[in-house]
């Protein structure tokens, strides 16, 4: 069943603008966990793909 970790791959993917977005918005103590947070989001969005999903044969 490999769409549960496609549809996880695009939530994390599209929850990472938002992260990327308010990281401006919030304090200046939290900017730089909150973009950290949204690069992690796009690196596991991405890593999902590549290693659980792997090649269709």
């Amino acid at each position: 069943m490999k769409i549960l970790p496609a549809i996880a791959a695009i939530a994390l993917f599209l929850a990472s603008f938002p992260m990327f977005a308010y990281s401006f918005a919030v304090p200046e103590a939290f900017a730089p966990f909150l973009f950290f947070a949204g690069i992690l989001a796009v690196t596991f969005s991405l890593m999902i793909p590549i290693t659980i999903l792997g090649r269709r044969d």
